[in-house]
This record gives C-alpha cells, structure tokens and sequence, in this order.
C-alpha cells in the first residue's frame, strides 16, 4: 500500500510540475507570440483579380502593452485592401488613444469595423472553470465599468472607417464594390438583426457579414440572406487548447472544430455554403493572460476568384 501511495504521489507531483510548465509557457511566452495567419478564400467572380483583407479582432489593448502595439503597427506593411476589426479592441479606460496610434497606419486605408463587449464594458475576474459549463447554464456577466466606446467609434469613424453595428454599407475597394451588413455584439444579445435583414445586394461584386462573436443565429441569418463571407472573433480560438485536439469551448455556440481559421457555414456541405472566418483574436483579459496552443494572431485573407 504504501508503495502504490508513493507512487500516486509522485504521479500528482508530475502533472502538477506539467501543468506548472504549461501555464508557465503560456503566459511567459505564447501569449506574446504573436503571428500573422494567411488564406486563400475563393468567393470572388471567376478570373477576378485578389483583394487582400486585414481581419483583426480582439485585442483587448492595455496602454503598457507596447510589443503588441509595435505588431498592430507592423501590419500596416502588408498592403491590405480592406481593414476589417471585429471588436473587443480595448482593455481600459485609458487605452484609446494608445490603439488608435498603434492602428494609425491602417487607419488610412478603407476599413469596417464592430464593436465588441470588451468595448463597451471593463472586464473583470471570473472563474475560468464557468467557460467549461454549457452555454445555457452559464449567466452573462461584464463588468459595471463602462469603457469610452463611443469615443473609440467616433475616432475610427473620423478616421474613414464604416460602423457597422446594426447597419449595412458599401465600400469601393480597388474599383469593387463590396457590401456588408454587420450587428452589434451578439454575446451582450445588442445584435439587431431586423435592421439589416433582407437579400444582400445581389449587384455587389462580394457580400460581406460582419459579428463581433460568431453565435448560430447570426451567421445562419447572414447565410440566408446571401452573405458569401462572414468575419467574425470573440472566441480566442479557445485560448487553451489541447495540442492534436483544438479548443475546448468557443464562449458561445458555434462548434469548437470551427473556434478559429477559415470553414464554411452552413457547416453542411453545400456548394453554397458561405465562407466563415473567425479570428483568434491577438489578446486576451487582463484577468487571464495567458494563451496554450492557440497564439495570438491577426489574418490576412486574399480573395480569390472562385474555381
């Protein structure tokens, strides 16, 4: 007997100095590793020249957080076409004018955006384990600090940028037209979708629908109603992920297998299925800094034409 206790101890030892060094390397390392993803999404007219599409989304940006503001400003250098921010940009009151000089070289160039909770609302600390929970068994909760969303709008307005929060747009991009329909944050449950519901504009040469986090309704209402290519963040790709396995939960109810990357919606197999990314976003809460097998990311998607 007591050689089988030694042995179990030494067995709890040993996850535990595994756990230690996973959560270790998470928040010493991954979580500033940041990476840029790139793919290749057929949803242009045949033999149409690529645009390229920046999709950036939860950044959750602290004012000392200055490695992750010298990748945003980076990023400029890719060329994109078209900026599109899907939410949950900021994680205090005073980080506005810190994002906006951290994006100021993207910002000259024709962008869309929403907003998300953690725009909206400071977080706070929570029980990790109540991500674990169904999703019908857990209660919203944001912080009772309200964050100065509007003046993050009105700058990103001012500079060029389309709101798309319960609205629907045009934007020319080299020579194009592409129209989109976006919503307020569906996990706060602001999306209004009877706003912008109806066909999308069959004239358009792409259709675009825009959500902060990537709930069923949303993007099967955006399917519907003609939308080729859905852009959407908010689940962190998991955060912390199982390596050879993926995300554990995506904090609403879209699948993990789709938690991040590029998939189709509906997920049924047809051809006409719309094209669906949702980003993993490039930062987390300031109450869990920490990502595992999930590292921070921005996307550059290059539409091509279809076939």
């Amino acid at each position: 007997m007591t050689s089988v206790a030694a042995r179990s101890r030494r067995t709890a030892l040993g996850c535990g100095a595994v756990a230690a060094g996973c959560l270790g390397y998470g928040a010493g390392y991954e979580v500033r590793a940041f990476r840029l993803r790139r793919f290749d999404v057929p949803v242009l007219a045949p033999g149409s020249p690529p645009l390229r599409v920046l999709h950036i989304s939860d950044l959750h940006l602290l004012p000392a957080q200055r490695r992750k503001q010298e990748w945003l400003r980076r990023l400029a250098a890719l060329e994109p076409d078209l900026v599109v921010d899907t939410g949950d940009n900021i994680a205090h009151p005073d980080a506005v004018p810190v994002l906006l000089d951290a994006l100021a070289p993207l910002l000259g160039r024709p962008g869309v955006f929403v907003l998300g909770s953690n725009d909206y609302y400071a977080p706070i600390p929570k029980n990790p384990a109540r991500y674990l929970l169904p999703l019908e068994h857990r209660r919203r909760v944001h912080g009772k600090v309200e964050l100065p969303w509007e003046d993050l709008r009105d700058a990103l307005t001012g500079a060029g940028w389309l709101d798309l929060t319960n609205d629907r747009a045009q934007v020319e991009v080299d020579g194009r037209t592409l129209a989109f329909a976006g919503v307020d944050d569906p996990h706060l449950g602001r999306d209004r979708y009877a706003d912008v519901a109806g066909p999308a504009d069959a004239g358009a040469d792409l259709t675009v629908g825009v959500a902060h986090a990537p709930y069923l309704r949303v993007l099967d209402a955006f399917a519907a109603d003609g939308y080729r290519l859905l852009l959407a963040g908010h689940t962190h790709g998991g955060q912390l992920c199982v390596p050879g396995w993926g995300a554990l939960v995506t904090n609403c109810d879209l699948d993990t297998r789709r938690a991040k990357g590029l998939s189709r919606h509906p997920d049924d197999g047809s051809a006409e299925a719309a094209w669906l990314h949702v980003s993993a976003g490039a930062g987390t809460s300031p109450y869990a800094p920490v990502r595992f097998a999930c590292p921070p990311e921005a996307t550059l998607l290059t539409l091509v034409g279809r076939g």
